[in-house]
Formats: C-alpha cells, sequence, structure tokens
C-alpha cells in the first residue's frame, strides 16, 4: 500500500475507508470489512458524528472493543459542524461533538478532526479557542477541513495556528472541476469555470492532503460511471487500461485519482470487501501520463 505524508504523520495509507454506510452493516460484515482494510494495507478511517446518526461510529467503537489491539495501528479520522438542519462552528458544538464521537468510538482521541462544512456564521476566534482546548487536552492530534474553498481556509487561519493539514473534497474522473478548469485557463467553454478558487493549486502550494470523496460518483450521488450506459468511452477505456494491469474498472479509476501528485488520499465508502481489494490494489500501480489523459477524455473533458 502506497502510504502518505498528512500533517506530521508520514505512514498513512493512501486508500482510507469511508465509514458512512457502516451503520447498515451486522457485526460479522464490520468485522470483514474492517479486517479487509488491514490486510490490504488500509490505516486510515474515515467517520463523521452524523454517520448513521452516530451509529457509525459507535459500531466502530464496538469493533475496537472487540480487537483492543487494532487502535495503536490505526488513524481515526472524524468530522463535525453538521447539526438540526444547519452549520455550527461554535465552540461549544464543535468540543460537545468531538466528546460524543469519542464516547462513541469508545478512544480516549482521534487522529484528525475535519470541520464538514463551511459555515457562514463562523468565528474563527472559536474555532481556534475550540481546537486548543481539544488539543491541549489530547483529544484531538490534527485538524483540517471539508468542502471549503481557499479563501474560507484563509479565514479561519487568522486565528487557528494549528495546521489544517486536510481538505475533503468531491473528485473523480467525471467530477473532475478541480483539473478541468486549470487546464482551460483562458477560454470562454463550461469547463473553464472555476467553482472553488483554485483549490487544488492553493492545496499543493500549502501541502494540504485532499481527501477524495465519492470518487466514483457521477454528480452529487447520482450513481457510479463505472458500467453506466452514460459513459460507455470512459468504461472501455478504464477496461482497456484494467486488462494491462490487472485491475477492474473501478481499481483503474482509484489509479487515475492516485497518480495526481497532489499527495491526495482517495476515501473508499464501499462495504464490499472485494471491491475495497480492488480499490486497494491500484494504489501500487502508477499510471503512465498518456493512460491518465486518455481516461480523462474519454470521461467527455476537453483538452484546449
Amino acid at each position: 500500500m502506497k502510504m502518505l505524508e498528512i500533517g506530521s504523520r508520514a505512514n498513512a495509507s493512501a486508500v482510507a475507508l469511508g465509514c458512512m454506510r457502516m451503520a447498515s452493516l451486522d457485526e460479522k460484515q464490520i468485522d470483514s470489512i474492517i479486517g479487509c482494510a488491514l490486510e490490504n494495507g488500509v490505516n486510515f478511517f474515515d467517520h463523521a458524528d452524523i454517520y448513521g446518526k452516530g451509529e457509525s461510529e459507535r459500531l466502530f467503537g464496538a469493533y475496537l472493543k472487540r480487537n483492543p489491539s487494532v487502535r495503536d495501528k490505526i488513524f481515526i479520522q472524524t468530522k463535525c459542524a453538521i447539526h438540526d438542519g444547519q452549520y455550527d462552528f461554535s465552540k461549544e458544538h464543535i468540543i460537545s461533538s468531538v466528546e460524543g464521537s469519542l464516547e462513541r468510538l469508545g478512544v480516549d482521541h482521534v487522529d484528525f478532526l475535519l470541520l464538514h462544512r463551511p459555515d457562514t456564521l463562523m468565528e474563527p476566534e472559536e474555532v481556534a479557542e475550540a481546537f486548543y482546548i481539544l488539543r491541549s487536552s489530547g483529544k484531538v492530534r490534527d485538524f483540517g477541513v471539508s468542502n471549503h474553498n481557499l479563501m474560507q481556509i484563509e479565514l479561519l487561519k487568522t486565528a487557528v495556528k494549528r495546521p489544517l493539514c486536510i481538505n475533503q473534497l468531491q473528485f473523480s474522473i467525471t467530477e473532475a472541476g478541480m483539473v478541468t478548469s486549470g487546464m482551460n485557463v483562458n477560454m470562454k467553454n463550461e469547463e473553464s469555470q472555476m467553482h472553488d478558487g483554485g483549490i487544488l493549486e492553493y492545496s499543493r502550494i500549502k501541502k494540504m492532503t485532499i481527501q477524495t470523496w465519492s470518487p466514483f460518483q457521477q454528480g452529487f450521488f447520482k450513481g457510479s460511471f463505472i458500467d453506466n450506459d452514460d459513459y460507455p468511452e470512459l468504461n472501455a477505456k478504464l477496461a482497456e487500461i484494467g486488462e494491462k494491469y490487472g485491475l477492474t474498472k473501478t481499481g483503474v479509476a482509484a489509479a487515475w485519482i492516485l497518480r495526481h501528485p497532489a499527495n491526495m488520499q482517495l476515501i473508499a465508502g464501499t462495504m464490499t470487501p472485494d471491491r475495497l481489494s480492488q480499490i486497494c490494489k491500484a494504489a501500487d500501480v502508477t499510471l503512465t501520463r498518456s493512460e491518465w489523459y486518455e481516461i480523462y477524455r474519454a470521461a467527455g473533458h476537453c483538452l484546449p
């Protein structure tokens, strides 16, 4: 498994298991998917306080209770700030959310805490105070954000002095706005529109890891592009390149993300062990530059 440096950590797996759907599993299935992750070198597990209304964290915590030796071998990440149909970056909510996550997970700290969605009512000083309390009490080791643009990050950094080492963003072959806008500079076509203020380049400059959510999805939870009749050329190209490397189409799609030099970490939300194994296998494959661009064009993206 390819390893990444995330913040001060030098050995985070390039593939992380996203635990959003874990609330739908029984104990045997949870043992199977976490066991598969560990066997394939995955040591990073992504949670949020809202996943399954907290049930995903609780079930993961029950697994750790059954397998106590695992905790010291893995990184646990959780997210907070979405609740009651709103976003809340208040000091009180951030701290109480983390304490709830720790209780459900049955651990004394999480390795990473992300702010899930931007709160326009944010007071950076409140966030900074919450982070200071959580860090100094040993409850959170490192911090980051999710779905933030660069100016929102810069605003946070006016008060938050701990490094923000992660930004979790939607990214896939078909949802590739972070790269399409950069390759259509000075053009007037649709793909030249920059919706995120250049977050890809900003992240590389600031050495922030981009964690990719929905890496096999088209649109906002519209379904996978894998074996989708709307993407015949893309699927044909994924199959062709997959045959060369012994990867499935899902594996090639994962390798496409991990080929980018922006230190991306792929969040795999699958709860199917076989599919997770396919994705993990891709972490050891480096596509050529030509192959990367062939896949990009096969998805319908233009090069000016």
